[in-house]
């Protein structure tokens, strides 16, 4: 199950989820967005910001068939969630420039007809190109489905659970995306609230036969809590049974090394100090993401208003395409 952000998070994902449905949603596109240094974070929405569900944040291909060279488009939403702080992501996949069959008639085609690809008739063209996060989830649910059809027994919590581990974890610490169109440049750092767990590695998830108990097992995604006497992030994993304490799904295995800033401690590992991130204004854009100092409120309230994200999303449709 594939659903698209924006729509109202509530009881219709967890209903899925609990009648045993995988429900996996696009993390939002709203990446480029910074307001007082925020650099992008913060910008997950509903539905993505739901524990239950695995959001999925857009990755670049880069053209070539190496993962070792892909990088994090810049207009992927990072966590944590907007007002509840969860810990999202939970996982990227490739979702810039992809290449599927056109629905000739539709009003994407009408209103992009430059985003057609190949054939020699511009109007019959059976190809259309799209970027965006909602790209990159029907890749996660296509690799979802040769896991269920590999073992129809796995709960949404275990397949969850083995895509987050298995993930591919080695990352630049960080990149520089720019807009051809232009100029703009903009600096992504590959922590878990920009990665979360890792790159989809649908072989490697296949060939893994950990599985977490189905009679416990519980992949919520964890919350992360700003403590303003230590300066620090941490992540709370509350009462999920799946990213406990355990050899096989303690943290350190489920996000890894590479994506968590700071030192890892039994059961709350540090992810965020005064990290370079936030850029220069540090306190200004920590306000905006976790409403911790003076000035929050307002800060909060320009950032998150319906204009900011609407204005954003317009562009969803050939964001970070020529990057």
């Amino acid at each position: 199950m594939c659903l698209k952000r924006g729509s109202v998070r509530g009881a219709t994902e967890k209903s899925a989820w609990r009648a045993g449905i995988v429900v996996v949603v696009a993390s939002g596109n709203y990446g480029r967005l910074s307001v007082n240094g925020s650099n992008g974070y913060g910008t997950v929405t509903a539905p993505g910001n739901d524990p239950l569900v695995l959001t999925v944040g857009a990755m670049k291909t880069m053209n070539t068939g190496s993962r070792t060279d892909d990088q994090i488009a810049s207009y992927s939403s990072k966590g944590p969630s907007t007002f509840d702080h969860v810990v999202k992501p939970d996982i990227v996949a490739p979702g810039n420039t992809i290449v599927s069959v056109i629905d000739h008639g539709s009003t994407l085609e009408a209103k992009y007809p430059m985003n057609k690809r190949m054939g020699s008739d511009w109007s019959t063209r059976p190809y259309f190109v799209l970027s965006g996060t909602s790209m990159a989830t029907p890749v996660v649910s296509g690799a979802i489905a040769l896991l269920l059809q590999q073992d129809p027994s796995m709960t949404p919590d275990q397949v969850k659970a083995r895509l987050m581990k298995t993930a591919y974890k080695s990352f630049p610490t960080s990149t520089v995306a720019v807009d051809a169109r232009t100029g703009q440049t903009f600096t992504e750092y590959y922590d878990l609230f920009t990665v979360g767990a890792g790159y989809l590695d649908v072989a490697a998830a296949l060939n893994d036969d950990d599985l977490a108990p189905a009679a416990t097992a519980s992949a919520l995604s964890p919350s992360a809590v700003y403590n303003p006497v230590t300066g620090t992030v941490s992540i709370v994993n509350g009462s999920s049974v799946v990213w406990g304490t355990s050899v096989v799904w303690g943290s350190s295995v489920v996000w890894g090394n590479s994506v968590v800033w700071g030192t890892n401690v039994a059961g709350s590992s540090v992810v965020w100090g005064t990290s370079v991130v936030w850029g220069s204004s540090i306190m200004s854009g920590f306000s905006v993401v976790w409403g911790s100092s003076t000035g929050a409120n307002s800060a909060t309230s320009v950032v998150w208003g319906c204009s900011a994200f609407d204005a954003i999303d317009a562009l969803s449709v050939d964001l970070d395409g020529d990057e």
